[in-house]
């Protein structure tokens, strides 16, 4: 699966912090442990016309993740059995998901005399020992608690982080293709890697070997780096010197450090950058450090290959073919901010939102973001709003980024970073969450309308606030404490508790904070709209773009239509698209633009051949053969055929003035 998130791409196992499963008590909580995986569990439906549930939690028919929604409060359950799982130590949860993962079917009913604990001091000890081997745990940092500790969570005992490949950063290629490419229902997306070297900000490298990636490239022979402090070589030799801090960096930094150490003061070169000393700038570290990575890709070209060797097995694609990997989902980052002197908030998202598309495109033709390192202030800001990345009106590449979403029916997925509401500082945290989550969820699973008929996304309305209406709606649907008991049960023990109600519902951190940043989004998404009428662009827009600008900017279209009205918001389905003017306008001069790009190939190869002198150069690069190729090729992308064969694709842009 290809996830269209390039900064999602990030190792997760950086993040890993791995302790020793812990049991203070080991004869009480073995008996603990004993008595849950014997009892009955039948009976915790709400629904009593749900069919009971008799598997044995042992038993091979049930899977650990079972086990883990068996032990994790739900809506589904009966109150009385939601308060019993509450009151049950987490600490013995875990063992008993311990002893679910080593399970094996020849222990039978002795399970018990694998397990454990060494005697210290004449009493047991507090870790927990598989047929004498210490188990281990892996945490997972998942954001910052307002006094700015870390909030880890115990990851699933048979957690194994998703291999990722990066394949694409800030400027990437794309293609649409029509069904008929894929033989799916509907378009499909590809997409490929423009740059050699990614753009980074290796925001948790100041945390000493926490980003070994980070200290691996920063370690590294002819990096660029910028906004890193100059260290010179006795503040090499103080680094390494101080043992318990030195020892915390990964070996290739530990290696630069050295080297610096090692050589005279005058000699060359004098300066080295350490990956946990960003620039001081203004008597503070700089929040921006950067630096130009070779992509992981090309650096570890086995590993690539062996993915690419597993897509073409799984595809039964022959090796000598290619086997290109469609996009599977569209996920979105935003960052977030909480109010700060001078910075309005933007923090009213919680960690998952699903958007429809008139919401996702307000957020798209906006490019809004929170207070970001590499600016002075938020609002409008990213690539869209750059002239170097960006030549064109951005109008024309928000035709053509709607129509791949209409045209491949992509669901519009937004993650957060930064800050979930004004309290939790998330940083990317979630964001590299979010491949983890999706990678363990079926197509059928992640689709974004099941899951909302399924309760696991709730739409926000609009509220009163202080006598004013708030446009929560804006915001679309989020992720509930459903769908994160349910599929984030696939990472974590214990799921519930990894996104608490105020995390899932910011306004509970504080309502002021929330309306304001969702008046914050309302007041961009209008400001910037002025702008394309301002410059004319508007009139370059398609159909439903034009009308939603026209929404941001008034509340209604020219016909009257509002955000909720149905003729507005079917401007937007896919069958609406493919039947309309608009849409068949763009195939047309699509095909037009083919057709005269072969018809110019034909008349430069003709006129060359229709000159006696260039007999000798027409013998040698074959050109006759070569002439009839393109009148073949002239003759294909001028039948009524080869247009039909373009509806699928984003076609041209019409008009580009």
């Amino acid at each position: 699966m290809a996830v269209a998130n390039p900064k999602s791409a990030r190792p997760s196992p950086d993040a890993f912090i791995y302790a020793n499963a812990y049991i203070p008590e080991f004869e009480r909580d073995m008996q603990a442990v004993a008595d849950l995986i014997a009892r009955d569990f039948s009976n915790r439906f709400a629904d009593k016309s749900h069919p009971a549930d008799l598997r044995p939690l042992l038993g091979d028919e049930r899977s650990i993740g079972s086990v883990i929604k068996l032990l994790t409060p739900s809506p589904d359950y009966t109150d009385e059995y939601n308060a019993w799982l509450e009151s049950i130590p987490p600490h013995v949860k875990e063992i008993v998901f311990i002893v679910k993962r080593y399970y094996r079917p020849q222990w039978g009913a002795d399970w018990r005399s694998h397990f454990s604990v060494a005697r210290i001091n004449g009493r047991h000890g507090n870790f927990l020992r598989l047929d004498g081997e210490k188990v281990s745990v892996s945490m997972l940092r998942v954001g910052f608690e307002p006094d700015g500790s870390w909030r880890l969570f115990s990851l699933r005992p048979d957690f194994s982080p998703a291999i990722k490949v990066q394949t694409q950063d800030d400027i990437t290629a794309s293609i649409v293709t029509p069904p008929s490419f894929t033989g799916d229902d509907t378009s499909r997306k590809f997409v490929a890697n423009c740059e050699q070297l990614l753009f980074q900000r290796p925001d948790d490298a100041i945390h000493r070997g926490y980003d070994s990636q980070a200290e691996s490239d920063i370690g590294s022979a002819g990096t660029f780096l910028s906004n890193f402090e100059p260290l010179d070589h006795a503040a090499a030799r103080a680094m390494r010197d101080d043992a318990v801090a030195f020892s915390a960096f990964t070996e290739p930094m530990q290696r630069l450090i050295t080297t610096a150490a090692t050589m005279g003061d005058q000699q060359s070169p004098q300066y080295f950058v350490s990956s946990a000393h960003p620039r001081i700038v203004d008597g503070k570290p700089s929040k921006n450090p950067r630096y130009l990575q070779l992509r992981p890709d090309v650096v570890h070209a086995e590993e690539t290959a062996t993915a690419e060797l597993a897509v073409h097995l799984a595809g039964k694609v022959p090796t000598d073919r290619p086997a290109p990997v469609p996009v599977g989902v569209i996920a979105s980052g935003r960052r977030n901010n909480p109010p700060e002197p001078g910075v309005n908030p933007l923090c009213a998202y919680n960690p998952l939102h699903f958007m429809e598309l008139p919401e996702l495109f307000m957020e798209f033709i906006s490019s809004m973001t929170g207070k970001s390192p590499s600016t002075t202030g938020a609002g409008s800001e990213g690539a869209l709003t750059k002239g170097p990345f960006n030549a064109l009106p951005a109008i024309i590449d928000l035709n053509a980024a709607l129509l791949s979403y209409v045209l491949t029916e992509y669901d519009g997925w937004v993650s957060c970073a930064g800050y979930v509401g004004p309290r939790y500082r998330v940083d990317h945290d979630v964001s590299l969450l979010v491949p983890e989550l999706f990678s363990r969820m079926t197509p059928a699973e992640r689709d974004a309308h099941t899951l909302i008929e399924k309760g696991f996304l709730e739409k926000i309305e609009d509220f009163e606030h202080d006598g004013a209406m708030v446009l929560a709606s804006r915001l679309g649907y989020r992720m509930t404490v459903r769908m994160a008991s349910t599929y984030f049960g696939r990472i974590f023990m214990h799921p519930h508790s990894v996104f608490s109600p105020d995390i899932l519902q910011p306004e509970l951190q504080d309502v002021a904070v929330f309306a304001e940043a969702v008046n914050t989004i309302v007041e961009t998404h209008q400001r910037v709209a002025v702008n394309y009428v301002a410059d004319g662009t508007i009139a370059l827009a398609c159909p439903p773009l034009r009308a939603l600008l026209e929404i941001m900017l008034e509340g209604q279209t020219s016909e009257g239509w509002t955000l909720d009205a149905p003729e507005f918001r079917d401007l937007f389905s896919r069958e609406s698209v493919l039947a309309s003017d608009w849409y068949a306008d763009r195939v047309a001069s699509m095909q037009d633009s083919q057709i005269r790009r072969a018809a110019a190939g034909v008349d430069a190869v003709a006129d060359f051949v229709g000159k006696p002198r260039n007999t000798s150069a027409i013998q040698r690069l074959n050109l006759d053969e070569r002439l009839g190729e393109l009148k073949d090729e002239l003759a294909r992308v001028s039948a009524p055929e080869h247009k039909a064969a373009l509806v699928g694709t984003l076609g041209r842009q019409v008009r580009f003035s």
